[in-house]
């Protein structure tokens, strides 16, 4: 699918300008089973738990307490030399990942020799099945490539004196490289079945993203505070669910979803978009998209008192809510377009630094006027606001803020540098 269409993308009229990096600890009690806000007793509550209403912020209720979080955050790989970098590469790549990008990549080039006549000064001729080893070199090279930019391949290569970067014909000759470049597969073309593939759009990479997806999940048990973003791949080539966001640095790509532990960046799952053929929970096909990619990669992490931060493209009342019946707590900026939003919200307006706010239940939503209107939902925050010091001047902000500045800020690590996808043959 080509461009954006309106459940891709939404310009975001709600954005929050942080004037400082202050840590801001959360102070709220465990929300035990017994008195979850999800869990109705009568038609009558439930009538009227739907129903938002104002609340007084100049004596706002106390804030509804967090769920009792029952994960255990851990790290279950054992690194003898954190420093050592290859350590944290072979833990996801590894031998047996590698065994088969070799073996499909050898079997592809085979293929491709054998049902083509060779040219005289064609490069197919001088082609050697690689190695784990020397795919291993390979992936380095297109690793330092992103360090080392140039305008292309040949110049990396070059023998010029004022170009020359010895280093990469030291390592690897400039045939070998595009000969394992052109040739580099994942997946067998002959095996692939479209009716009984999970996700046929991705068969090419499949492989690799399920491996990566599940290598992410079993070294890592995440921190409480998880977010989820969308990253974009720069890709120059021809896909059909090619995406194009202005705002993003890369602007053309692949987009993916993608699952982070808030402290420290760590990417815990990805989801590609593939359009329609998105791989999505169907127990969830009734809810908008954006509330589909949030529950279903937070599956394995529901029930469990993790608390999510989102941005106004996922967050809703109605997903407030399922997650809540989830126990999983979440805040986040708002669109104020979202059904449920109380029409006031977007009626009233407000001078800077006034604000107004609904309650329903377990869930909040308010907007408070700064040097822009900046909506937010959560179930764990009121209107209570903190003092911040900004150059020489103290000034106040809704504690959600400083909060949702702190914890957002997982998923732009995970994809502070851009993936460059392009050299990843779509065969």
């Amino acid at each position: 699918m080509d461009g954006i269409d309106d459940e891709n993308i939404f310009l975001l009229d709600d954005e929050l300008h942080s004037d400082t990096d202050t840590d801001i600890s959360s102070n709220y009690l465990d929300y035990s089973s017994d008195d979850s806000c999800s869990e109705l007793s009568s038609d009558e509550d439930l009538s009227s738990a739907r129903i938002f209403t104002e609340i007084d912020v100049k004596n706002p209720p106390v804030p509804c307490p967090r769920f009792k979080f029952s994960g255990i955050p851990s790290v279950h790989v054992q690194f003898a030399d954190t420093s050592d970098v290859l350590q944290f590469y072979e833990t996801f790549i590894d031998f047996s990942l590698m065994s088969k990008i070799v073996e499909e990549t050898n079997k592809y080039a085979k293929q491709c020799i054998q049902s083509s006549v060779a040219r005289q000064f064609s490069k197919s001729k001088f082609w050697v099945e690689t190695t784990v080893e020397e795919l291993h070199v390979f992936f380095a090279l297109n690793i330092l490539q992103g360090i080392v930019k140039k305008p292309g391949i040949d110049h990396y290569w070059s023998k010029r004196y004022s170009t020359n970067t010895p280093f990469f014909s030291k390592i690897m000759s400039h045939r070998r490289f595009c000969l394992l470049q052109r040739y580099l597969h994942f997946s067998d073309n002959a095996a692939f079945d479209p009716q009984n593939h999970k996700c046929p759009r991705l068969v090419k990479v499949w492989p690799v993203l399920k491996h990566l997806n599940e290598k992410f999940s079993e070294t890592v048990t995440p921190e409480r505070d998880v977010t989820i973003d969308e990253s974009l791949m720069l890709f120059k080539g021809r896909l059909g669910w090619k995406q194009f966001i202005p705002l993003k640095r890369a602007r053309f790509g692949v987009k993916c979803f993608m699952l982070c532990e808030s402290i420290s960046g760590y990417v815990w799952s990805i989801i590609i978009y593939t359009g329609k053929d998105t791989i999505l929970k169907p127990e969830y096909s009734k809810l908008c998209f954006s509330s589909q990619i949030v529950l279903t990669m937070m599956g394995p992490l529901l029930h469990k008192g993790y608390c999510l931060t989102i941005d106004n493209y996922y967050s809703s009342p109605e997903l407030a809510d399922k997650l809540v019946s989830c126990r999983t707590d979440v805040y986040g900026t708002l669109n104020l377009k979202r059904k449920e939003v109380p029409k006031e919200m977007q009626e009233k307006k407000l001078k800077k630094g006034e604000i107004i706010a609904f309650q329903r239940g377990k869930v909040t939503v308010m907007k408070w006027m700064d040097k822009k209107k900046v909506s937010l939902l959560s179930t764990i925050h009121n209107t209570e606001m903190e003092q911040i010091q900004v150059r020489s001047e103290m000034k106040e902000k809704p504690k959600i803020v400083m909060d949702y500045n702190n914890t957002m800020g997982g998923g732009n690590i995970g994809s502070y540098n851009e993936i460059k996808v392009s050299w990843i043959g779509i065969k």
